[in-house]
């Protein structure tokens, strides 16, 4: 083996433990919902307004960041995206207010918007050819996974140790450091000699294809609302009516939801390909309906059966989804076509969560909770419907 295929193979390694603490970085937050609303007091609508504004944050990432790699290098762009992580981990371990959070969270949605398209172009140009398709799918193992650690760890970490709101950011500085140290030995795959030529990220959606990314764009954008309120008022949900204090539980319960889209991904290559989206259409409609049940009966159980369901629907609704998109637009407007949905499925992670918050702060979590699941189950019975109304 040469030096540098040997050097390109601890290269991959490196870059991603890189993405997988980035993506972890990003859900730290996660567990701890209940102990912030204590400690800052305030209510649901600010919990759900910290959660979403980080989607804000990956947008922006995503349209003004997602292309420089191609220019400057991958390298540096994944130092800045870790210098980000670290900052908004910095933010949180020395505020004493809320504002300070406020900017945590767009900062690290920066961070993960721009390690999701370069992170996973890095390991891609990392991999040796004949496994590059293969690596797509480990790129999304790391990126899944780093979610769900995220939860998994501060909710350990905050229930056995001391100083639960500190701790978790702490440990997440130091592996931060750790990557961004192993970056910096790993070998650079973009030639930047031809200088920058940075423009924003298109987006657009092509004529062509216009009728399958609506569905595959609402399915996205559904899925990503119901994990959105799993993950910002599930944790309070499990503290204040289900009376189960340990952010260990709660880190568990988003765990579980990262975990089952994991598992979407892999049952989605089992499936034909045209009934892909419509699987996922079911299993989201599924957990969205448990969802409701959960909050109407104040149900753990049922709640974490939702997680399953939504998460293995989230899973197949979003490879489903990114195939059909990527297999129909013209070579030359994938890109754009592909970015446009991240972009709707991020908004779903974004304005419905926060119309959520203002409705509890109106009237009560259960009839918040009850509705949106209602109208989330609709929504995405709407597409299975059209999707099988295209399929005859």
């Amino acid at each position: 083996m040469s030096r540098f295929a040997a050097s390109k193979r601890m290269g991959f390694v490196l870059a991603a433990y890189a993405f997988l603490v980035a993506m972890l970085s990003t859900t730290l937050p996660t567990p701890l919902y209940p102990h912030l609303e204590q400690r800052y007091a305030f209510g649901e609508l600010q919990v759900t307004v910290i959660y979403a504004v980080y989607a804000f944050g990956v947008i922006a990432g995503l349209i003004a960041l997602g292309n420089l790699s191609d220019h400057v290098g991958r390298k540096p762009m994944l130092q800045l995206g870790l210098v980000l992580a670290a900052a908004s981990a910095l933010l949180f371990l020395f505020t004493t207010s809320l504002a300070p959070i406020y900017l945590a969270r767009v900062v690290t949605g920066v961070s993960a918007g721009i390690f999701t398209g370069t992170a996973t172009a890095y390991l891609v140009d990392l991999a040796p050819p004949e496994r590059r398709r293969r690596t797509s799918q480990i790129a999304v193992v790391v990126n899944l996974g780093g979610l769900g650690c995220g939860t998994l760890l501060s909710g350990l970490l905050a229930a056995t140790l001391a100083h639960p709101l500190r701790l978790p950011f702490a440990v997440d500085v130091v592996l931060v450091v750790l990557a961004v140290g192993g970056l910096l030995v790993a070998p650079e795959t973009v030639d930047t000699t031809a200088g920058l030529r940075w423009r924003p990220q298109r987006l657009g959606v092509p004529p062509e294809i216009r009728s399958v990314f609506v569905r595959a764009a609402t399915a996205g954008f559904a899925a990503s609302a119901v994990a959105g309120i799993l993950s910002s008022v599930g944790p309070g949900f499990l503290s204040s009516e289900l009376h189960h204090r340990s952010p260990a539980l709660a880190g568990l319960l988003i765990f579980g939801f990262m975990s089952m889209s994991l598992a979407g991904q892999l049952i989605l290559r089992t499936l034909p390909e045209r009934h892909g989206l419509s699987a996922g259409c079911v299993f989201l409609a599924g957990g969205a309906t448990l969802l409701g049940v959960s909050i109407g009966t104040e149900s753990t159980a049922a709640l974490f059966a939702s997680a399953i369901l939504a998460g293995l629907g989230q899973g197949v609704v979003f490879g489903a989804a990114l195939a059909a998109i990527n297999q129909r637009a013209p070579a030359e407007r994938r890109g754009e076509s592909a970015s446009s949905f991240f972009v709707a499925t991020y908004i779903g992670l974004s304005i419905p969560v926060i119309a959520a918050g203002v409705t509890i702060e109106q009237t009560s979590l259960k009839a918040a909770g009850i509705g949106f699941s209602a109208a989330v189950t609709v929504l995405v019975l709407a597409v299975l419907a059209s999707q099988l109304r295209a399929a005859d």
